[in-house]
């Protein structure tokens, strides 16, 4: 098992499982997605991963429904998708991916949370750099114990790590493998639950206790904002929040 796979398990926090947000997001994926591609999952591979995902989320249909009649909408004509990086407290480094129809706005603030909890928003590039930027795919595990040999099968369609994660198999593979993974994957019948991007840090920072708390408020008061969809940063936690 290599990098991904440990920093994805330290990584996981209580943010995510407010549902709200989830949805949301998901709904400026769909938004995204049908503007790039049209409405027909069959011939539109990104919308096809988006409803994979908004599938494992247990998205309900109503929801699914109103985002793809959103996305046929003008008033959505410019919703774009936007990152920003920069640092917070003791150097932390931050990569905020949004989707936004008023940049102006997103860029006021995402710029106020970092200079309200001890941090700066830098240039394009600035952090980035320090971060490799991933595909991922999470498949049905039944049928797939032996991980090497489904590593083997999957190497030319992109494949660097396969593991086993809670009930599925992570697959993940270069930014740019997306589409080869997911044809070889459909091609071969796999069972897709859930796909994306990830961001996984090549420098980690470790800080204490006080430290980690004093970068979560930051990281809270940016994941709160309607317009962000994630968020990834180079801090080890290794704190225990399976209570939370």
């Amino acid at each position: 098992m290599g990098r991904a796979f440990e920093f994805r398990k330290a990584r996981k926090f209580k943010r995510w499982a407010k549902m709200a947000k989830v949805f949301s997001r998901l709904g400026k994926d769909i938004v995204i997605a049908i503007k790039e591609g049209g409405t027909d999952p069959d011939t539109n591979s990104k919308l096809r991963a988006v409803m994979q995902n908004c599938r494992a989320a247990n998205m309900p249909k109503d929801i699914v429904e109103r985002a793809i009649k959103k996305a046929k909408d003008k008033d959505t004509s410019d919703y774009k998708e936007v990152v920003f990086e920069g640092y917070g407290p003791h150097g932390i480094a931050i990569i905020v991916e949004t989707t936004t129809d008023n940049n102006q706005r997103t860029v006021a603030n995402v710029r106020s949370y970092f200079n309200k909890y001890g941090g700066s928003m830098g240039t394009s590039g600035s952090v980035s750099f320090m971060f490799d930027h991933n595909s991922f795919f999470k498949i049905n595990a039944e049928g797939h114990d032996d991980v090497e040999e489904l590593e083997l099968q999957l190497i030319d369609f992109g494949a660097e790590e396969v593991f086993h994660e809670d009930d599925g198999i992570m697959i993940y593979g270069p930014f740019e493998s997306f589409g080869s993974l997911q044809s070889g994957l459909e091609a071969n019948g796999y069972d897709i639950i859930s796909s994306g991007f990830d961001r996984i840090p090549t420098n980690n920072k470790e800080l204490t206790e006080e430290q980690m708390a004093e970068i979560d408020k930051l990281l809270e008061k940016i994941e709160e904002d309607e317009d962000v969809g994630n968020v990834y940063h180079n801090m080890i936690d290794n704190r225990d929040h399976s209570g939370e």
